[in-house]
């Protein structure tokens, strides 16, 4: 599998639709995902980064400042190489809520999933050939970090399954870096429990050993706090912060 056709077959959904609370005394009313960063919107480096790995169609899942995103779409801002579905949703719905409400166009047998305000430079082809390797129905992307005390820290065995989600502590650890492989079997099954949130009511309800855990080696920002959109340039343009 050539890195430019890891995603060639595989439906994207970008999770976009948060309030953006924490960092909204900066970016006002603009949502995350058209953060300026290095003069552009922050889904357009998204967008370019998943292009490069050949993917063809991306499920925007909005709600807040939706008509902002749509905009920026229909000005023709991105590079123009992917599909990119909006799905508006009526009211805040949490993360697996969201993907429930657009799972009528997500097509593809495996689904990428992706926070809409994270970004790292994990290489792709990795992470869909250990999802396929592992036989296993969900894989999560994983990261280090010098700090973890703001992100789901991960347990992950010898074998590369992920144990439990340990509370959350300063320091150096390995956290979940927002960017997941589901088995469309696997996304219906939480959908149709009613999950709202993909992390508390999916992920850390597994039981232990079911879900694979990737470790990549990579640059991570979180653009959610006014201090980490600071870095975003730097993080973006492969330099250190």
């Amino acid at each position: 599998m050539r890195s430019e056709d890891a995603l060639a077959n595989i439906d994207v959904a970008v999770l976009a639709g948060g309030l953006g609370t924490r960092i909204r005394s900066v970016l006002g009313d603009t949502p995350k995902v058209l953060a300026p960063i290095a003069g552009r919107a922050f889904l357009g480096h998204l967008l370019d980064y998943l292009s490069t790995y050949g993917s063809r169609r991306v499920v925007l899942c909005l709600g807040h400042l939706a008509d902002r995103v749509t905009a920026w779409l229909a000005r023709g801002d991105s590079a123009g190489t992917i599909d990119v579905v909006c799905q508006i949703e009526p009211r805040p719905l949490g993360t697996a809520g969201a993907l429930g409400y657009v799972r009528k166009e997500l097509r593809s047998s495996t689904i990428l999933v992706v926070n809409g305000d994270t970004f790292l430079d994990a290489d792709l082809r990795a992470f869909v050939a250990s999802h396929r390797l592992s036989g296993a129905e969900a894989s999560v992307l994983c990261v280090t970090v010098e700090d973890a005390s703001r992100f789901a820290r991960v347990e992950i065995g010898p074998d590369s399954r992920v144990r439990s989600f340990p509370a959350k502590a300063a320091g150096a650890g390995t956290i979940n870096a927002g960017v997941y492989l589901f088995s469309a079997a696997f996304l219906d099954r939480f959908i149709a429990a009613g999950a709202v949130s993909l992390e508390r009511d999916v992920l850390e309800k597994l039981p232990p050993g079911t879900l694979n855990a990737h470790v990549a080696k990579a640059r991570f920002l979180d653009i959610g706090t006014p201090e980490s959109l600071a870095t975003a340039a730097s993080v973006i343009a492969g330099r250190e912060p």
